[in-house]
C-alpha cells in the first residue's frame, strides 16, 4: 500500500513504527502498480484512481489476477462514468482504471467488503455527489471501518442497512495524528494459541471500542467457554478454559475463518461455520484448503458450500501447504503447536504480509518453531 500511494504522488516518511504521509498533488501513476497479493491495495486503489482522468494499471501476484474478483468494483466504477475494465476479461487483474467519475448512481453485489468501501472513498473525494446501492452487502464491519473514518475526518455522508449509500464529493482532510491500536485480525492466533496449550498470555495495545469485524472473535470464544480480562488496553487470556462447539455465523470475522476451524478441531462437540462462502475468493479458497490440510492432521472436518463442520479429534503432525495464503500459515502453526507431533508447514512466507514478528514473537513466550523465514 505504501508503494501504491507514493506512485499517486503522496509522500510516505518510514521512521521507526511511525509513518509521515503527506498528499497534495496527486495523479494517475507512470508505473504499473504492483498490488502484489493485496486485494485491499487492487480495490482502494483501484477506486482512486477513477479520480484522475490518465490511465491507471493495476496487477499482482497470481491469486490477484486468478482469484481475487474485481467484477463488482469495475461495475460501480463504470456505472458512475469512469472507464474500468479487466484487461483479460474475467473481472480480475490486471485493471485499466481512467476518470474522472461524474457521480450518479451506481448498483453492485457486496458480498466482498472491499469493493464497497473503495467506491465510498472515491466518491467522498470525488467532484459529484454519488449514490451507492449494495445488493447482498457482506462483511459489514469492515465498511463500519470505513464509515467510522468518514465521522472522524469530518467526511458528510449517509448510509442505511448497509445497502443504501450517498456520499456528498469534494471532501479534503485536515492533517491529523493517530496511534494505530492493536490488529484484532492478527490478535486471533496468539489468542488461540494460548487457548489450545492452556496457557495464560496477555496482549497489549488492543482497542475493544475498536469496529475492526475480527474483534467479533472474543464474543464467539467467550460464548465457547474461553474467559478474558481486558483493562487498560490490555487483554489477558486466562488458563483452564474449556471449550465447547457452537455454531458461528462468520460473516463479521472472515478472516477469523481459518483459525476458528483449528479451534473447533479442539472444542467439546460439533462446530459449524457458515455465512463464509466470500472465504473462498479470498488469498486462497480458505475453506478448501482447511479442510484439506486439517485432514492430514487427524481432523474430522467437512467442507459446505459456505463454511465448514467440525468434529472434535486429536491432531497429529503432517506435512503442511499454506497456499500462499499467510491467514492458513498462521492458523496451521497454531494447530501444529497444539498437535501431538511435529509439522512442517511450506510456504510460510507469506506470514510477513500481517505479521513480520510471528516467528521471535512465538519463540519469545516458549513456542517451539525453527526459523524457516
Amino acid at each position: 500500500m505504501i508503494q501504491a500511494v507514493r506512485q499517486l504522488g503522496a509522500i510516505v516518511e518510514i521512521k521507526g513504527d511511525c509513518l509521515k504521509v503527506r498528499g497534495g498533488d496527486l495523479h494517475a501513476p507512470e508505473e504499473v502498480i504492483d498490488c502484489g497479493n493485496s486485494g485491499q491495495v487492487l480495490r482502494f486503489v483501484g477506486a482512486v484512481a477513477a479520480l484522475f482522468s490518465q490511465y491507471t494499471v493495476l496487477t499482482g501476484d497470481a491469486s490477484i489476477r486468478r482469484s481475487r474478483p474485481a467484477g463488482p468494483l469495475l461495475d460501480g466504477l463504470t456505472q458512475l462514468g469512469a472507464f474500468a475494465v479487466a484487461s483479460r476479461g474475467g473481472g480480475h487483474a490486471p485493471l485499466i482504471v481512467r476518470g474522472p467519475i461524474l457521480g450518479g448512481r451506481a448498483m453492485i453485489e457486496g458480498q466482498d467488503s472491499q469493493p464497497v468501501s473503495g467506491l465510498l472513498i472515491a466518491g467522498a473525494f470525488g467532484p459529484c455527489p454519488i449514490e451507492l446501492e449494495v445488493q447482498n452487502p457482506g462483511e459489514r464491519p469492515w465498511v463500519d471501518l470505513t464509515l467510522d473514518w468518514f465521522r472522524r475526518l469530518g467526511i458528510p455522508y449517509s448510509a442505511k442497512d448497509h445497502m443504501h449509500y450517498r456520499m456528498e464529493g469534494g471532501a479534503h482532510i485536515d492533517p491529523f495524528d493517530y496511534t494505530v491500536p492493536g490488529d484484532w485480525s492478527t490478535a486471533a492466533f496468539p489468542i488461540a494459541a494460548a487457548l489450545l496449550t492452556n496457557s495464560e498470555l496477555t496482549i497489549e495495545n488492543v482497542d475493544i471500542d475498536d469496529c475492526q469485524g475480527d474483534k467479533k472473535l472474543l464474543t464467539i470464544l467467550e460464548n465457547m467457554g474461553a474467559h478474558f480480562e481486558i483493562r487498560d488496553k490490555k487483554l489477558t487470556l486466562l488458563k483452564e478454559s474449556e471449550l465447547q462447539g457452537a455454531t458461528i455465523d462468520v460473516n463479521d470475522c472472515i478472516d477469523a475463518l481459518p483459525i476458528l476451524a483449528v479451534i473447533g478441531c479442539f472444542a467439546r462437540g460439533r462446530t459449524v461455520l457458515y455465512n463464509g462462502a466470500i472465504a473462498r475468493k479470498k488469498e486462497s479458497d480458505r475453506i478448501r484448503a482447511m479442510a484439506t490440510e486439517l485432514t492430514k492432521m487427524g481432523a474430522r472436518i467437512e467442507e459446505t458450500s459456505d463454511g465448514l463442520v467440525i468434529e472434535p479429534a486429536p491432531l497429529h503432525g503432517a506435512q503442511l501447504q499454506s497456499y500462499h495464503d499467510h491467514r492458513l500459515a498462521l492458523a496451521l502453526t497454531v494447530a501444529a503447536l497444539a498437535s501431538s507431533s511435529e509439522s512442517e508447514i511450506q510456504g510460510v512466507e507469506c506470514i510477513a504480509k500481517t505479521y513480520p514478528q510471528f516467528v521471535a514473537d512465538f519463540q519469545s513466550i516458549g513456542a517451539k518453531i525453527e526459523d524457516a523465514f
